[in-house]
Order: structure tokens, then sequence, then C-alpha cells
């Protein structure tokens, strides 16, 4: 009988586990779906940002061969002659139960912070969510030099984007950093989220691919049009508002991406509870039936005795 209540007991905490397991899912699939929201949200900004700085920078370089000039760019698309100083951004979750999802990011940042000092380059490193600072601080604590835990932590905000893209920018725009990149899980589906390694700062406006009819100039028949301000100062104002834009979309997409693998996993722990709960009932029903038969046996066999 002992053997029965053990079963019955354990039976009862897979059950509860079960729940909690089935409601976390659900949690993080309303999550899931409002990180969804914004990506989809931000994407035509996003795109009509790009495309409006591209048509700028595709006018300047008409003006370049028609007049026989060279424009000097805003300092933000300056890459460095041998970039020498490197930030990583490493963006993953401030909690767990999601799955190999900070694993993947965290391996990649690894690799790319290991490629970077073979070529003697100097690297620094700011963690984005409690589990990559955990799991990087092991092997390249001395590199971290900034960690942020609380980012996004009741879901994403342009506005703290904002103010980390600010601070990286000022640091560019002063010399004390060559290169600045975002290491983050793609969002591409539920089941599908890509480790990936993308520059901030200096910012490349072709890492995009746009048609040509997309950043041709716009010209209308008869029509005159000018730039106020004027089209380098206009780039000049839109390239931090594209790097904000950036590091929001950076965010957005991490979020996604831990929420989806969250859902994953507590689905999966939800199914394998459903047949660790069959497989012991199986095994209860057994043992309680073999108890029954071996009660009736020994009543069957007293009653003989008499």
């Amino acid at each position: 009988m002992a053997g029965l209540k053990e079963l019955r007991t354990r039976i009862e905490s897979i059950k509860s586990t079960q729940k909690i397991t089935s409601a976390m899912k659900m949690v993080a699939a309303a999550r899931l779906r409002r990180a969804q929201t914004l990506i989809s949200r931000s994407e035509p900004y996003s795109h009509n940002l790009d495309v409006a700085a591209m048509r700028v920078l595709q006018e300047l370089k008409d003006e370049e061969q028609a007049k026989g000039v060279t424009y000097l760019l805003p300092k933000l698309m300056h890459d460095v002659y041998k970039p020498q100083v490197y930030v990583l951004l490493v963006f993953t979750s401030s909690r767990g139960l999601c799955g190999n999802y900070n694993h993947k990011v965290a391996k990649l940042a690894a690799q790319r912070t290991e490629e970077l000092l073979r070529e003697n380059k100097l690297v620094t490193l700011i963690t984005i969510g409690k589990k990559g600072h955990d799991i990087l601080k092991k092997k390249y604590g001395s590199l971290i030099i900034d960690r942020f835990e609380d980012v996004a932590k009741k879901g994403a905000e342009y506005n703290e984007a904002a103010d980390l893209a600010n601070k990286l920018m000022e640091s560019f725009e002063k010399g004390e950093v060559d290169v600045v990149e975002m290491i983050y899980a793609k969002f591409h589906s539920v089941i599908n989220t890509e480790p990936t390694v993308r520059r901030l700062v200096p910012i490349d406006l072709h890492d995009k691919e746009y048609s040509a009819i997309e950043i041709s100039p716009v010209t209308r028949e008869g029509a005159a049009y000018d730039y106020e301000p004027d089209k380098l100062e206009l780039l000049g104002n839109l390239l931090p508002m594209m790097i904000k834009e950036n590091m929001f979309e950076c965010i957005v997409q991490s979020q996604a991406s831990e929420h989806g693998s969250r859902m994953t996993s507590m689905d999966n722990a939800t199914r394998n509870a459903s047949d660790m709960i069959s497989k012991l009932t199986l095994r209860y029903n057994r043992a309680r039936q073999s108890a029954i038969t071996t009660e009736l046996t020994e009543i069957i066999a007293g009653a003989e005795a008499i």
C-alpha cells in the first residue's frame, strides 16, 4: 500500500506542475502576441525611415557626380580606419524556462568575442538581461563594463531603447568607441529564432536591400521642390532616428524570441507531464489491481483453511 500512496502523491505533484506550465504557456503566448504587434507596427516606420535616408544619400551621390565635388557625410556613417575598440551588446532574458534561447545568444557572443580578440581588438561587453550576464561572466567577466537587467521588464519601450542608443552614439562621436554591435535573437517564428550580429554604429545604410524605385529621387513633372534643411543636415537628423529605431527593433525581436521560446518550452513540458501522468496512472492501476488480487487470494485461502 505504501507504493500506491507514493504513486498517488507523485501523480498529484505532476498534475500541479502541469497546471503551472500550462499557465506559463498562456502568459508567454499573450506576451508574444504583444511583441509581434509591436514588430508589425514598427516595420512600416523603420522601412520608410531607411528609404528616406537612402533616397537623400542617393541624391547627394548624384550631386557629387554632377558637380565633381565630395561631401563630408555625417560622422555616424564614417567607418573608422582600422577599428580597434569594439562594444558588443548582448541581448538575453532576465528569466529562465525558455529553452536554449539564452545559451544560443551567449554562444554567438562568445564566438564573436573570441574572433575579435584573435584580431587583437579591444573588446568590451554590455549585457542586456540577467541570464546573458550570468553565462558570460564565467569566462568574460573582466570584459563586461555594464549590465542592464530591467530593460523591457514590462514590455519593450522606445524611450529605453533611445536612451541606450544615445549613450552609445555619444561614445562613438567622442572617439571612445569605434564599432558597436548588437547580438540578439532575430524572430522569424515561434519555432525559428536566429542568433544574429548586427552593427549599430557606425550605421550602414546598405545593410538592407531596397529596390532602385524606392530609393530613387522623387520627381514630378513640372514640380519644383527643395530640401529644408539641406540634404546633409537632413541626413544628419535621420541617422540618429534610424539608430534608435534599430535598437528598439532589436529589443522587440529579442522579446518575441524569448516569449516564443518560453511558450514552446512550456508546451513541451505540459505534454511531457501528460505522458508521465498517463504512465504513472497505468502503474498505479496495475499495482492497485495486484494488491486487490493478493488480498482476495489471502481471504479465499483463509476461508478454505477454516
